[in-house]
């Protein structure tokens, strides 16, 4: 038998015996499990960020896990099983790859992209945006909705629009805030929307640009923090131009 094929059926074995004699796994549910994959997939994407391969290969398990632990609680409720599970999404990536399995032409992959919406509304959906998830963090949603409308034709034609479109959100923020108006939110979220949309343009992740940031912002900070304790100073006494000097000091070490 296939190593693939081996290794699959012992992660199913493993997962049965879990389930009838462990018992954490005998009280688990979807619900019980849903925070817990949401944890598994945070820390699967803080390894693709960190280019760690080894975690990735350990989180890209865990989260197998908790599929296969799914896909055990629906054969138990007679909803679903691993082998339903897998067919259905080999059938749906046959149906939606038909540049692949039948004579659609595709050559780019935003011919790929359009086709894909085209075909998922096909398939019964009333709105191009039905597959972006309600849970979603807001910056990934807005990414995805950008994405899902695009491949139906609603975009901008250049990123210079979408530069435009940047700076004309900036200028209506600022006169609301000038303005003390109630609409600062609104602009706010409508500059964020834009810049996201810019993103896209010049082939940035927004999510994953800002976690870059976020992380570097946080190893600054920490020997910011070391600094003035190898001066056996207290952070809380300095003054923000004392700090200043730290930062500078953390900065050039850590670049």
């Amino acid at each position: 038998m296939d190593e693939r094929l081996l290794a699959f059926k012992r992660l199913l074995d493993i997962m049965d015996d879990l389930r009838e004699q462990c018992p954490w796994d005998k009280k688990q549910t979807f619900e019980s499990l849903r925070h817990l994959t949401i944890e598994e997939t945070y820390e699967l994407a803080d390894a693709i960020l960190d280019k760690n391969l080894n975690e990735l290969e350990g989180e890209i398990g865990d989260v197998f896990l908790h599929l296969v632990f799914y896909s055990k609680l629906g054969s138990e409720v007679g909803a679903f099983d691993v082998t339903s599970v897998l067919n259905r999404i080999c059938d749906k990536l046959v149906f939606r790859h038909p540049h692949i399995y039948s004579d659609t032409k595709a050559e780019t992959e935003d011919q790929v992209k359009a086709n894909w919406e085209k075909l998922k509304l096909k398939e019964g959906k009333k709105s191009v945006l039905e597959g972006v998830p309600n849970s979603l963090p807001a910056m990934v949603k807005a990414a995805r909705i950008q994405e899902k409308v695009k491949g139906v034709g609603f975009d901008w034609d250049n990123k210079e629009q979408v530069w435009e479109k940047v700076k004309e959100e900036l200028d209506e923020l600022k006169v609301e805030i000038d303005n003390k108006s109630n609409k600062i939110e609104d602009e706010f979220g409508d500059l964020l929307f834009s810049l996201i949309n810019f993103a896209r343009f010049i082939d940035v992740n927004p999510e994953n640009s800002l976690e870059k940031t976020n992380k570097k912002f946080i190893k600054r900070f920490k020997r910011l923090e070391e600094l003035i304790i190898e001066d056996k100073q207290q952070i809380s006494d300095l003054s923000i131009d004392e700090m200043d000097k730290y930062w500078i000091k953390a900065k050039k070490e850590l670049n």
